[in-house]
């Protein structure tokens, strides 16, 4: 599949939503957005995002520029929104990492009148509360909650939820859906990883030989999957639990296929990023916005679809 037909695809569907129609300027190429991520630099997974927002810029006509916090720091992030709305662009694309910290800072760029569209973390409720114009994600505790349905089919009764992004409440909300699926209380069986892989590889390590009863696992993106992977193959545990990882990596999806990973959550990040830009684009141009909001996620990647989507890991996928 060409990069062209897959833009063409996505194009398609963005003209397929139901539309709603707003008060907005009338039609000027050169529109500036500004996207903020929570996502610190190590994290490899925001790669199909930035991706997918050169190609919607590109397409469209825009620039767009991608911002986040080097550490993850949340208050850091709510910094960025403030310079972000400082500069006045024509609209905002955020990710609701914490409510709390974000709410002043988006609601004074809304406020200011800048457009704003939120993705990926948070609730559809959160960003409507927001004032935001719509929001394109993944409902994080559905994903969670299905993969504990996986879960709990394939009799696991005990686990570790490996969260790297603990002041993410999003990031909780994975590890409560996961827990309550299972019939089981969450407490200590999630922990704080952080996202140093020599960190992560040694608490896991720590978390599995304190609780030889564990028999699943669920990782919440590259940086907890990736050095998880590496201490089952180099312990000789590969197999041995039954794994879940939320999104894709070259890595996972080696994992996969050598039956190691049972399956992965797949929350098209593509649509993240170049949905938003489509939609903002419409909505200086033409005054025209979705009436709903879309959910791009869960879906699950297993051995019998890895082939399907592997290719385009770290690109589209």
């Amino acid at each position: 599949m060409t990069t062209a037909i897959i833009r063409t695809i996505a194009a398609a569907a963005v003209l397929a939503l139901p539309f709603a129609g707003l008060a907005g300027p009338a039609h000027a190429d050169g529109e500036r957005f500004v996207f903020v991520s929570h996502a610190p630099d190590s994290d490899s997974w925001w790669n199909v995002i930035k991706n997918a927002l050169k190609n919607a810029g590109d397409d469209e006509k825009v620039s767009v520029e991608y911002r986040n916090p080097p550490t993850g720091d949340l208050a850091d992030m709510a910094r960025i929104i403030e310079q972000a709305t400082a500069t006045n662009p024509d609209g905002l694309i955020l990710t609701i990492a914490d409510y709390d910290v974000l709410e002043g800072p988006v609601q004074a760029a809304i406020a200011k009148g800048i457009p704003v569209i939120t993705v990926n973390s948070g609730t559809a409720e959160q960003s409507k509360k927001l004032g935001a114009l719509v929001h394109i994600g993944q409902p994080e505790y559905d994903a969670g909650k299905g993969a504990g349905e996986r879960a709990k089919a394939a009799g696991v009764t005990k686990f570790v939820c490996v969260n790297h992004c603990i002041t993410n409440p999003a990031s909780v909300e994975r590890c409560q859906g996961y827990a309550d699926a299972l019939g089981v209380p969450l407490g200590d069986q999630m922990i704080d990883s952080g996202i140093d892989p020599t960190e992560v590889y040694n608490r896991v390590k720590a978390h599995l030989a304190q609780h030889p009863d564990n028999n699943g696992i669920l990782t919440l993106g590259p940086n907890s999957a990736e050095p998880t992977l590496k201490l089952l193959k180099d312990t000789g545990a590969a197999g041995k639990y039954h794994f879940i990882a939320f999104d894709l990596s070259p890595d996972i999806a080696q994992g996969i296929k050598d039956g190691v990973v049972e399956s992965a959550i797949d929350q098209q990040p593509y649509l993240q990023g170049y949905l938003p830009v489509v939609f903002l684009t419409m909505n200086a141009r033409y005054g025209l916005v979705p009436a709903s909001d879309i959910n791009t996620g869960p879906g699950f990647v297993t051995k019998d679809t890895i082939g399907l989507v592997e290719k385009f890991a770290g690109e589209f996928r």
